[in-house]
């Protein structure tokens, strides 16, 4: 049985890519618009040789751990705040009611206007694209800790906000801020393409170049490059998660 569930994956990758490879080359589908995978080595090997690849790594990686950062931060630290006190939860209820809607995307022209076609502009669209995840996460986690452990920290004469915090608060509501940030980690690497589409060096940008001369191959480079990046930071989350929450075992 632990063959077997080695072995299906397998299978069922190697029948995505054989009927990936087929389609365009019956002429289904024109192989300018689906080119099959057989042709992707070559293509990978002409932008790696010529840095183009590393380079739009390099700078994606820049703003994605940036605004990562930036987002998780805010939504962490408002979520938290929102979740403790009842009076900051009411001051930015509206708010949230208002902004929350706004997809990440109709901040586009407003980036541009304020911090132009630069890396600070790309950095902004992906905090916006993952603020809100992050900040539902802590407040929901923080509003959901067990009210018994707040009463024993009470007895045992951690009463002050930052005590209740790092005392019971926290550590509970950490496997939930967790989640949240797990989900942060793919939606943010979602945003670094519409961050980077108006002309920010990166991913985005080199796609939407190969897109606009119908290279389709090198788009399907980026697109499979971005998986596989996310592939490596989410692997890296869950071992940080499990060391984080070992406690827990």
């Amino acid at each position: 049985m632990k063959s077997l569930r080695v072995l299906l994956p397998l299978v069922g990758l190697a029948g995505f890519l054989s009927l990936w490879e087929v389609v365009p080359r019956l002429g289904l589908v024109n192989a300018a618009f689906l080119p099959p995978p057989s042709v992707l080595p070559a293509a990978f090997w002409r932008e790696l040789s010529s840095g183009a690849w590393l380079e739009a790594i390099r700078s994606s990686l820049g703003h994605y751990a940036m605004g990562l950062t930036v987002g998780s931060a805010l939504g962490v630290g408002l979520g938290i705040a929102t979740g403790m006190y009842r009076p900051v939860e009411s001051l930015a209820s509206w708010v949230v009611r208002l902004l929350r809607p706004i997809p990440g995307l109709a901040w586009v022209p407003f980036a541009i206007i304020w911090f132009g076609v630069s890396p600070a502009a790309a950095v902004f669209i992906i905090a916006v694209g993952v603020f809100w995840i992050v900040y539902f996460a802590a407040h929901g986690a923080i509003r959901t800790v067990d009210r018994d452990l707040i009463e024993v920290a009470d007895a045992f004469g951690f009463r002050s906000g930052p005590e209740r915090l790092l005392k019971v608060l926290l550590p509970a509501a950490t496997p939930g801020i967790l989640v949240g940030l797990r989900t942060a980690i793919g939606q943010a690497w979602m945003a670094v393409v519409a961050a980077e589409i108006f002309g920010v060096a990166g991913l985005g940008q080199r796609m939407m170049q190969a897109s606009s001369l119908l290279a389709t191959d090198i788009v399907v480079i980026y697109m499979l490059t971005m998986a596989g990046l996310y592939g490596l930071l989410d692997t890296a989350f869950v071992a940080l998660q499990g060391w984080l929450l070992r406690w827990r075992a």
